[in-house]
């Protein structure tokens, strides 16, 4: 079997700016940042004291009393995510025994993790659902049972590329015909006590507290680091003769698969940006395209000192004499580091930015820094024509993904 095109025709969005596709999007270019004090417990005890949360998220809307009871709250993420991507495409015309489900979380159910292990201190018996609450595959089982799902179904596990691998993955299973259809995407719930410390104690975090929603300053000389999110993204991927046979909304072609190790350090990027290159280079070699035909870069940009002049670096190594023109920004600032779910919400960033022509800031850019010297598209959306995005996540365990996607015209053969 030759390989199949494969098109994104759904997108489900749970993020601190918005939920659902058009009311995040709308935030998204608009530069709102979803940070915010910590509600979900008291932040007094640690020096960070911010995080960007869902605000108003009910999971009673998607879930039965019973079902929100017995999930994680990363699960209550995956599944509203899942719904959304899904009424989006629609499945009229797939074989759901036949579709794959590839949904990763960086940390699985943490708060469930916490509060189980504080109530075991104190005597309390521990629940038989633990295990199964907190198990990193427990999304991509929820997903898969709630829409009977009987393909290959697992969860990739690479730290904050998790969900960009999933989306590679299941991007591979329908090219090559070995699924006819993927659910694929990422869930994280990370903000929880020790969670927060523990990004705290790495002093990953930026310490903003007075300021939350200017906190993120990726790439800019001030930066201090970035803000702890949580959120879903969740894309469903088919073959492009499949999504035009049953006349489904295309957004975008993924055409291309970046993944490689820094073998460097656990936590530290690789200084010269020599293996976040390759990753580049890696995706646009099989999506064929060259640096020249690319149009925007969203960048995994978290405001460290370490990552962003690496990145920087690794743009000029893939893109040489085109490096200083091809747009980047990074997104985080908006909708903080979810972790493992960045990745396919990022994703789903580009895929908007190829149908609708609107590239998101990089909010709160304010000192250039001579390492990081690129056109980070600072400060306020830019409308330009994108046919050709790439989306970079790069992880601590050293992992480096890149995905490249395409616009699809009507009138493609």
């Amino acid at each position: 079997m030759s390989a199949r095109r494969v098109v994104i025709t759904g997108i489900g969005l749970v993020t601190p700016i918005g939920i659902g596709t058009d009311p995040f999007w709308k935030r998204l270019v608009d530069g709102v940042s979803g940070a915010r004090r910590v509600t979900v417990f008291d932040p007094s005890f640690n020096d960070v004291q911010i995080a960007a949360e869902i605000p108003d998220f009910d999971p009673g809307q998607w879930l039965e009393y019973k079902d929100v009871r017995r999930f994680d709250r990363v699960g209550h993420l995956a599944t509203a995510a899942s719904d959304l991507a899904l009424v989006d495409s629609g499945l009229d015309g797939l074989d759901r025994d036949e579709i794959a489900t590839v949904i990763s979380s960086g940390l699985g159910g943490a708060g469930t993790a916490m509060t189980t292990i504080r109530a075991q201190m104190v005597g309390k018996t521990v629940s038989p659902l633990f295990i199964p609450m907190v198990m990193a595959n427990f999304s991509a089982s929820t997903v898969a049972f709630r829409h009977r799902l009987g393909g290959p179904s697992y969860a990739p596990l690479s730290a904050c590329a998790s969900s960009a691998d999933a989306v590679g993955q299941g991007y591979r299973m329908v090219r090559e015909g070995h699924a006819a259809a993927a659910v694929v995407g990422g869930a994280e719930a990370p903000v929880t006590p020790a969670v927060l410390a523990g990004f705290t104690s790495m002093r990953a975090l930026s310490k903003r507290n007075d300021d939350p929603q200017r906190a993120g300053r990726p790439f800019s000389a001030d930066r201090d680091g970035f803000v702890l999110g949580e959120g879903a993204g969740i894309l469903l991927l088919e073959p492009l003769d499949s999504a035009r046979t049953r006349g489904a909304h295309i957004y975008a072609e993924v055409c291309g698969y970046g993944p490689v190790n820094d073998i460097h350090h656990v936590t530290a990027p690789r200084a010269n940006g020599e293996r976040a290159a390759k990753a580049m280079m890696l995706a646009m070699y099989q999506a064929g395209v060259g640096p020249a035909e690319v149009g925007y870069i969203n960048a995994h940009g978290t405001g460290t000192q370490l990552s962003d002049p690496a990145e920087t670096r690794a743009v000029h190594r893939a893109f040489g004499e085109y490096a200083c023109t091809v747009p980047i920004s990074s997104t985080k600032p908006m909708t903080g580091h979810m972790l493992g779910a960045t990745g396919a919400v990022e994703t789903a960033i580009c895929a908007l930015v190829l149908e609708r022509g609107q590239l998101p800031p990089t909010i709160n850019y304010t000192e250039p820094d001579s390492e990081c010297d690129l056109d980070y598209v600072p400060n306020t959306a830019r409308t330009t024509r994108v046919d050709v995005a790439l989306s970079n996540s790069i992880a601590f365990g050293g992992h480096n993904v890149t995905l490249a996607l395409r616009h699809v015209n009507d009138s493609e053969d």
